[in-house]
């Protein structure tokens, strides 16, 4: 299947994917946000291919089922607004939430990310929290060193990574002080040193 910013996944589809294209020597695997959610599925289905998993603003998904329902009728709403302002108004609306508040600005950065609507309305329908399923029960399973960063400022993501780290089998946990969620941009020397070290100890 060839992939690009229209392909329609799911999560477990992506990890798949991902599979399928990556070289087969083992590896260590890293996501951020979206990018973690994916990356926790792969563990939990390709685990054999990795020596470490970096997860920077992960979600186990969500536990109570109402609000994972409303969730996804959140996710399903903020699609249709993507598809009908565009990315760029979308980017605009998205990047002034509280978590992106500390974020630098970048002209480079928001140009590198997807100009498709489409893809990304795909991405919220298929792939977003609210059609993930609750991971906590089977991150047990998961027995690959991990590394999970939140910013010190990211409340909400700073439990996650903790959480994370606390069950999977060989998990550590970063913070790194004064960022938010985009911690990879706010404070990129500070991640790629904690990022450097891990890989180093593989």
């Amino acid at each position: 299947m060839p992939v690009n910013s229209s392909t329609a996944a799911s999560l477990d589809d992506a990890a798949d994917l991902l599979a399928d294209v990556l070289e087969p020597e083992p590896f260590v695997l890293a996501g951020y946000s979206f990018g973690a959610r994916v990356a926790l599925h792969f563990a939990l289905r390709h685990q054999g291919r990795l020596t470490g998993l970096v997860l920077l603003g992960a979600s186990r998904g969500i536990k109570d089922e109402v609000e994972r329902e409303e969730r996804r009728r959140r996710d399903e709403a903020l699609a249709d607004r993507i598809e009908l302002i565009g990315t760029d108004a979308f980017l605009d609306e998205w990047l002034a939430q509280p978590m992106f508040a500390t974020l630098p600005s970048d002209p480079l950065e928001r140009a590198a990310r997807s100009s498709d609507p489409s893809g990304l309305a795909n991405s919220l329908r298929r792939a977003g929290t609210g059609t993930q399923a609750w991971l906590e029960p089977r991150l047990s399973s998961i027995n690959v060193a991990t590394l999970a960063i939140a910013g010190g400022l990211d409340r909400k993501f700073l439990v996650e990574a903790d959480a994370i780290a606390r069950s999977v089998a060989k998990g550590r946990h970063v913070v790194i002080p004064g960022a938010q969620h985009a911690a990879h941009l706010e404070r990129p020397d500070d991640v790629a040193r904690h990022v450097l070290d891990f890989i180093a100890r593989r």
